[in-house]
């Protein structure tokens, strides 16, 4: 779902400007001051403490007020909007195959992304790792084998599409699902190359524009 199916820095914006209106109510830190910084942060390729970065910056203690922005985060209903292509792509496709979504993430996280771009009605099966717990997320085999079982699909026969390479087709390559890597230019994990060839995808494009004439030429 995540940067396949919509920009994933999207929701991080989204994000960031939740927490920054929070900010300006509880610090009387003004919203686009702190959205411009958070974001900033985020094109200098801060992740995973960009919180505690922005705190820094402004001398602030970090223990309970990165926990709140965290939740603040986590918990706010983003404003989200498909890649241009895919809800034309998915309903294409939806004629003749079976369609299923396989997301790793937070489950309430994921669940309200989804609710947020409308585009459940387009799958037949979806699955979000999380429902049996962190160590069910990719590359994990079960969520894959979930989803196999839930769209009643041979591995032999089905293609994964995502966008991370770093964990996406070590799964797949397992179960032999076919595996495509959508490797966009400005994708979040683009500059992340599989660390083995055990996850490397079995093709890699860069954008879905030919994905519909890739699965009906049968080249998977």
């Amino acid at each position: 779902m995540d940067d396949t199916l919509y920009p994933e820095r999207d929701f991080v914006l989204s994000g960031f400007r939740a927490v920054s209106d929070w900010v300006e109510r509880t610090l009387g830190i003004p919203s686009d001051q702190s959205y411009a910084e958070l974001k900033s942060l985020s094109e200098k390729g801060v992740r995973g403490d960009t919180f505690d970065r922005w705190l820094a910056l402004h001398e602030l203690p970090s223990a309970d007020l990165e926990a709140q922005m965290v939740r603040i985060y986590r918990d706010h209903l983003p404003s989200l909007t498909p890649f241009p292509q895919v809800p034309e792509l998915l309903d294409s496709l939806g004629r003749r195959y079976r369609l299923g979504l396989l997301s790793d993430g937070y489950l309430a996280v994921q669940r309200r992304k989804l609710d947020a771009l409308g585009l459940s009605h387009h799958f037949d099966a979806i699955v979000f790792s999380d429902e049996w717990g962190r160590e069910a997320w990719k590359p994990s085999p079960k969520p894959y084998l979930i989803a196999l079982q839930r769209l009643a699909a041979d591995a032999a026969r089905s293609v994964y599409v995502a966008d991370n390479a770093t964990k996406d087709f070590l799964g797949t390559r397992r179960l032999g699902i076919f595996g495509i890597w959508v490797r966009r230019s400005n994708g979040v994990y683009a500059h992340l190359e599989p660390p083995t060839p055990q996850h490397m995808p079995d093709l890699t494009i860069t954008s879905l524009v030919k994905l519909e004439q890739i699965l009906d030429s049968g080249r998977p």
